[in-house]
């Protein structure tokens, strides 16, 4: 039994010290996990990879007793945090309060701004939403490689299938998202 199976089994039930005593274990491959991500994003995002990691591992073991079954269930969790963090971002930029959908434009180049990554962000959210109606496996999947910038192979170890059946997954949420991304934006 490895260390980081060790301490999320002492966080399940309810040892205070073992989420301390995690932290270090996983921070490198969190950090690792959102600067991908962060990578990804637009260039004046404000959010940085650090800050990602923090806010997800404050919504995974903040105040709570979380009980993850094992690693697997652990990079899941943290996954789905991050991509609701990032998902809440770009809700928060689109609030009317905060300039809707007014896109800052340097006065030097008067060029019209082009949608920017929070629209493709909250559209891919929205279908993987629907995604998950129809196979959980699949979303969890497209979460782990899109928004935490997981490999097909590191995913497919987190999910505990195959590379073959992760690929062959891949395949269909691709497809099957750009099919509904498509079709809401008619």
């Amino acid at each position: 039994m490895s260390d980081i199976t060790r301490n999320l089994e002492s966080i399940g039930h309810g040892d205070p010290k073992a989420a301390e005593e995690l932290l270090p274990l996983v921070y490198s491959e969190l950090r690792k996990l959102a600067a991908s991500k962060m990578a990804r994003e637009a260039p004046n995002q404000t959010l940085q990879p650090t800050a990602l990691v923090h806010e997800a591992w404050q919504r995974l073991v903040g105040d709570l007793n979380p009980n993850f079954d094992g690693r697997a269930h652990f990079f899941a969790a943290a996954a789905e945090a991050m991509r609701r963090i990032l998902i809440d971002n770009a809700r928060r930029k689109h609030a009317i309060r905060h300039g809707g959908d007014q896109r800052r434009v340097d006065i030097e180049v008067v060029d019209v701004a082009a949608p920017g990554d929070e629209d493709q962000l909250l559209a891919v959210n929205d279908a993987l939403d629907k995604l998950a109606a129809h196979s959980t496996v699949e979303a969890e999947l497209v979460k782990l490689r899109y928004f935490v910038g997981m490999t097909l192979e590191e995913a497919a170890e987190v999910l505990g299938v195959s590379a073959r059946t992760a690929d062959n997954y891949w395949a269909h949420a691709r497809a099957w998202l750009y099919h509904e991304i498509k079709t809401q934006r008619r």
